[in-house]
């Protein structure tokens, strides 16, 4: 990965690209913020002017990643249109490829220990995200019987959920781990078996 480093005018970026660099080398609690100066380029009195700690610089890298994953989630939304289910199942594979394409974003929302309420912009950001997936799942839920429908943030939270589990286990190489199958396929089937158990599998709305 080439060095990310200071740019003149945009030193606050700066330092989020580097702490993203060490974000994914190191952990969340892997590196200083002395190391975060270092690595782009300034001296480590110039990150006060922007950021209070290393918990505000990993926030600002979590809503940036927010602001990143809401856009994904959104165009897997619309690329799955007019059929809610395509669409549905479209939100749950872009959590996937989210995670595979910007790890140290994704390290910085759900491995971090950030809260999402840290800062109002990260709260709202988060929950434009979850938005979308609770919207594909209220379209997909009025195709179900209203005695077997479950409330759409419990029918979303459970594909954000599946979704979450197969990054960490088995997308994101945990130590010791080895998927007995590509991640993709894992949560293909695994959606597919939970929407079977709904009844929605078998035709495309």
């Amino acid at each position: 990965m080439p060095k990310r480093g200071y740019h003149h005018g945009n030193l606050r970026q700066a330092l989020v690209e580097a702490a993203l660099q060490l974000i994914e080398e190191k952990g969340p609690t892997g590196f200083t913020l002395s190391e975060a100066a270092k690595t782009a380029g300034v001296t480590p009195a110039a990150v006060y002017r922007h950021f209070a700690g290393r918990e505000d610089l990993i926030a600002e890298a979590a809503r940036q990643g927010y602001e990143i994953f809401a856009d994904v989630m959104q165009f897997a939304y619309e690329k799955g249109q007019p059929s809610a289910l395509a669409a549905f199942e479209a939100t749950g594979r872009a959590y996937l490829a989210f995670a595979r394409k910007y790890p140290g974003h994704y390290i910085a929302m759900f491995e971090s220990g950030i809260s999402i309420n840290k800062t109002a912009e990260l709260a709202a950001v988060a929950q434009r995200a979850r938005d979308v997936m609770e919207k594909a799942a209220t379209e997909l839920s009025e195709h179900i019987p209203p005695e077997k429908r479950p409330p759409p943030a419990m029918f979303s939270a459970h594909i954000w959920a599946m979704s979450h589990g197969v990054v960490e286990l088995f997308a994101r190489n945990s130590p010791g781990t080895q998927s007995p199958f590509p991640p993709d396929s894992l949560l293909e089937t695994g959606i597919g078996i939970y929407l079977r158990g709904l009844g929605l599998l078998d035709r495309d709305y």
